[in-house]
């Protein structure tokens, strides 16, 4: 019965994990090629910057959830991995988010670059969610 319950955990982990890369890989990649193609630049780097805002809490969630997931299956590596793409994936929001009041004197907020960075780090992230699958796969 416990071997069932590993396995069945192990399982969903996986599917959590590649849902979570589908969705980053749609946000970071296929989203922003289509905005920018179709939109003016300013209309498209709003529209990407909020499409990764937006879709930064539940990619975070399906990793949380493929962490619990491979903790539950003694997977620990692929839990811990799959935890660090949960911050980051957070992480890319907290860039996102919107400044308080007005910047001081002499400094500029680049939206532009906040953009970049943020996408960059839904790439790295998604990297780091494939590692947790394949670890889960392997059951590390």
């Amino acid at each position: 019965m416990l071997q069932n319950l590993t396995a069945l955990a192990s399982q969903l982990g996986l599917i959590f994990c590649a849902l979570a890369i589908g969705a980053s890989w749609v946000a970071a990649i296929a989203a922003p090629n289509c905005s920018f193609e179709e939109l003016d630049g300013s209309r498209a780097d709003r529209h990407v910057r909020e499409l990764l805002n937006q879709t930064a809490i539940p990619i975070a969630g399906m990793m949380l959830a493929a962490g619990a997931l491979f903790l539950l299956a003694t997977s620990w590596a692929a839990g811990g991995t799959a935890f660090l793409a949960a911050f980051g994936f957070y992480a890319t929001r907290m860039m996102l988010a919107p400044k308080q009041g007005k910047a001081p004197p002499g400094h500029k907020t680049s939206r532009k670059g906040q953009r970049a960075v943020s996408v960059s780090l839904s790439l790295m992230f998604m990297v780091v969610a494939v590692i947790a699958a394949i670890l889960g796969m392997v059951g590390i």
